[in-house]
C-alpha cells in the first residue's frame, strides 16, 4: 500500500434550498428504508432543523462535533450550522423525520409573546446543536410521527408543542459547543472543512502535524494554535476521537475481533487503542460491545 496521502479538494458546505409545501411555513419530510434521505453531503441552510431517527446507528457531524449514535437519535440544529446527513445504507433506521423551519417562523410573536420565551431561548441555543435522549426523545418521536397525516395548521401547532417540550427538558447534550456557523468566518469554515475531510479520508494512516501545516499553509505551531482555538481540542485528540468513533461503528455493526478493529482504525498497538477508547467512551472496547449487544437484544 502506498504511503502517499490523498488530499481532498477544497469545497464549501453546500447551501440546501428548502421549499415548504404551498401554504405552510414548515417543511415536513418522512423517510424510510425504502425511501431514504438522499442528503449525505456537508451542507447548511438558514432553516432550523429537527431530526428524529427512530432506530439504528450512525454518525453525528454537526459543526466541529463528530460522534456516533446507537438506537436512533433526536437532534435540533440551528440556522446555518453546517452538518452531514445522519443516515446511510447501514443505519436500518425504520423512519427518519425531518422538520425544518425559519428562525422567524412565528414572526414577531417569538419576541413579543411571553409564553414563547422558553422556545425563543431554545432556538438561540440550537446553534450549539442539541442531542436529546431518554423520555424526551421517545415523547418527541411519537409526536413527530403523528404529524404525518396533519394539515399545515395542525403541524404548526404541533411544532410549537414539540419545541415547548424540548425547551423544558434537561435530557440533552450540547454538540457544537463553539457554535460553528457559516456566517462567522467563511475562510475558517473552508479551512476546517479541508482539515475534517482530510482526516476522514486518511485517519487509518499516520497523519503528521507537518502534513497538516502544509495542507493549511501554516507553520506547525500556528496550525496547532489555530485548530485548538477552532475546535477546543488538540489535533491529536481530534484524530484519536475520530478513530474511536469509527471503532464504535465496527464494534456495533460487525463481528470482527477487537484486535482487527484496532488496526483497521489506524492504531498501531492494542494498549494505546484501549487507552484512547476508554478516554473517549468511558469503557474499554469489550465492555462497549457487550453493552451494545445487551441494548439491542
Amino acid at each position: 500500500m502506498s504511503n502517499k496521502l490523498f488530499i481532498p479538494s477544497i469545497q464549501k458546505p453546500a447551501l440546501e434550498k428548502i421549499q415548504p409545501s404551498f401554504g405552510s411555513s414548515i417543511s415536513f419530510k418522512r423517510f424510510t428504508d425504502e425511501q431514504p434521505n438522499g442528503i449525505a453531503a456537508w451542507h447548511y441552510h438558514p432553516e432550523i432543523e429537527l431530526v428524529y431517527i427512530q432506530s439504528g446507528s450512525g454518525k453525528k457531524h454537526i459543526g466541529n462535533h463528530v460522534s456516533y449514535y446507537n438506537e436512533g437519535t433526536l437532534l435540533l440544529i440551528g440556522s446555518n450550522v453546517p452538518h452531514y446527513g445522519f443516515t446511510d445504507r447501514m443505519t436500518s433506521m425504520n423512519t427518519e423525520v425531518v422538520l425544518q423551519f425559519r428562525p422567524d417562523f412565528l414572526g414577531s410573536a417569538i419576541d413579543e409573546v411571553t409564553e414563547f420565551g422558553r422556545i425563543n431561548e431554545l432556538l438561540k441555543q440550537s446553534l450549539h446543536g442539541l442531542a436529546y435522549h431518554g423520555k424526551t426523545k421517545e415523547k418527541i418521536g411519537n409526536l413527530l410521527d403523528d404529524m404525518v397525516i396533519m394539515s399545515h395548521f395542525q403541524r404548526l401547532l404541533h411544532t410549537i408543542k414539540v419545541l415547548n417540550i424540548m425547551a423544558k427538558s434537561d435530557e440533552y447534550e450540547i454538540l457544537n459547543a463553539s457554535k460553528v456557523t457559516i456566517e462567522t468566518n467563511q475562510q475558517d469554515k473552508d479551512r476546517i472543512k479541508v482539515i475534517y475531510d482530510f482526516v476522514r479520508e486518511n485517519f487509518q494512516q499516520n497523519i503528521s502535524l507537518e502534513e497538516m501545516s502544509e495542507l493549511t499553509n501554516m507553520t506547525v505551531p500556528s496550525f496547532c494554535r489555530y485548530f485548538k482555538k477552532q475546535s477546543g481540542k488538540t489535533f491529536t485528540q481530534f484524530v484519536n476521537e475520530f478513530k474511536v468513533i469509527h471503532a464504535c461503528k465496527l464494534l456495533s455493526e460487525t463481528g470482527r475481533s477487537i484486535s482487527d478493529i484496532c488496526f483497521e482504525c489506524g492504531f498501531n498497538n492494542f494498549s494505546h487503542f484501549n487507552k484512547q477508547f476508554k478516554n473517549v467512551t468511558g469503557k474499554n472496547p469489550s465492555e462497549y460491545r457487550a453493552e451494545f449487544r445487551r441494548v439491542i437484544s
